[in-house]
């Protein structure tokens, strides 16, 4: 029995629907705060349990009966460890035998407050739980480049404090399908796996890719964090948003999300989504 946490939201969703490829939906648990949000699930056959991080009773009735659980790490600008340690507990409580947790990509040892600390504190509690485990280190989706850059195809320039780092960006949906793989396989005891893409991209080769598809000329400049800030503030967003956003930018800078890695690519059985690709689909839909 395999359980999943988060099942409403992107990662957890898209997992269980390639876990439902191949595994009957009886032996698929949705982990779910609303239930009523769920119902498409419940429909497909999935056991849906209601369950919050925060409410360790419901973590325990819920982990009933559970052989593996995918901890689907909680929201920045909450208290992550505390959550994570709740669910960690509560597994170990109820007989679950291994965890998968979701962290991030570290290629290096640059440090972003809202999550790479949390991350760090979870797996340190995770390895010393005596719990079996697996850590994926998940790379910066693609689809979360549109809050770094818009959605809209930029009129001349990307202004972004990335420096000339890369991002080895991977799709939300091929990280799921690798996920719900990694959840059906064997040989996974104790292991760490990068899950990123086969390829990292610097932001010049975002505005390059976009002025070949656009037609017209892209730049990219590397800016100070300060001043990024101040304009995505202008532009009507929290000032804690804009400081979250730009700390993408530093981690890039600084090599955190560069490092490629294959795994990906391996259970995949073909190569992921290119950056053009990517920047293809979501940007010129009609061409």
């Amino acid at each position: 029995m395999i359980l999943v946490t988060g099942a409403t939201g992107g990662l957890g969703h898209q997992t269980i629907d390639f876990l439902l490829t191949t595994t009957p939906p009886s032996e698929i648990v949705a982990m779910v705060r609303d239930i009523s949000k769920a119902t498409d699930l419940i429909k497909r056959g999935v056991d849906v349990r209601q369950a919050d991080y925060l409410d360790y009773p419901s973590l325990v009735e819920a982990f009933r009966g559970v052989d593996k659980v995918l901890l689907v790490s909680a929201v920045a600008f909450t208290d992550r460890v505390r959550q994570h340690q709740n669910v960690i507990d509560a597994a170990k409580e109820t007989g679950v035998k291994h965890i998968f947790y979701t962290s991030i990509q570290r290629s290096t040892d640059f440090v972003m407050p809202q999550v790479t600390e949390s991350d760090l504190a979870t797996e340190a509690y995770l390895k010393a739980s005596g719990l079996v485990y697996t850590i994926l280190k998940n790379g910066y989706y693609f689809e979360g480049l549109g809050y770094l850059i818009g959605n809209q195809v930029p009129d001349a320039q990307i202004l972004f404090p990335a420096g000339e780092g890369k991002i080895a960006f991977v799709s939300r949906t091929e990280l799921a399908a690798a996920t719900a793989a990694l959840l059906t396989s064997e040989g996974h005891e104790n292991q760490e796996y990068t899950l990123s893409g086969s390829e990292a991209y610097s932001f010049h080769d975002i505005a390059q890719e976009l002025s070949t598809l656009a037609g017209r000329d892209i730049t990219y400049e590397n800016t100070e964090v300060a001043s990024y800030v101040a304009r995505q503030v202008a532009a009507g967003l929290p000032e804690v948003v804009a400081s979250f956003l730009a700390q993408w930018g530093q981690a890039a800078k600084h090599g955190m999300l560069a490092g490629t890695h294959h795994t990906v690519e391996r259970l995949l059985g073909r190569k992921p989504t290119s950056l053009r690709e990517f920047l293809k689909t979501t940007y010129f839909p009609e061409t």
